[in-house]
């Protein structure tokens, strides 16, 4: 299963409409967390929010996951060792207040399991290939602890 979640702070019907207007030429099926958003899919399965007590569940389960640029979701899809896919918020689109999760992904783009996609193409061509799992990575305390200590001190920086 590809998992797309938005978070449960804002809306962001573009990376939902995004992916439902693909889904269908998917070889996995997909659940999307659409949050706030207004956007309704038609070609995948959705709900609002994921309750907390069935949310390692959902990760678990997943292949691969599609997410805004938030730290909290990159660090649980590293803890499960699942790829993922970001896509930024803008905020020229209205979609945040700025523009640290373009900060975020450039910080982090290159990194083993983490792909950044910055157009729907990118997105579904990503969907579309079989990606690494940031387990494939140097399993060295150094890299966690990199990645770890500058998601820290970006927090206390935003």
């Amino acid at each position: 299963m590809i998992l797309v979640t938005v978070g449960t702070q804002l809306p962001f019907d573009r990376l939902v409409k995004a992916v439902d207007t693909f889904a269908n030429e998917l070889s996995k099926p997909v659940l999307a967390q659409i949050g706030k958003g207004t956007y309704t899919p038609q070609n995948m399965k959705w709900i609002k929010n994921i309750e907390p007590k069935d949310f390692d569940n959902v990760f678990r389960d997943a292949s691969v996951i599609v997410s805004h640029a938030g730290i909290g979701t990159v660090l649980t899809a590293k803890r499960f060792g699942k790829p993922i896919i970001l896509v930024p918020r803008q905020a020229a689109l209205g979609e945040h207040r700025n523009d640290h999760q373009l900060a975020t992904v450039s910080q982090l783009v290159g990194r083993p399991g983490i792909y950044v996609a910055h157009t729907d193409d990118d997105l579904r061509n990503y969907l579309l290939e079989e990606l690494d799992s940031p387990s494939h990575e140097d399993s060295s305390e150094a890299g966690r602890a990199s990645l770890v200590t500058y998601l820290k001190n970006y927090i206390a920086t935003v």
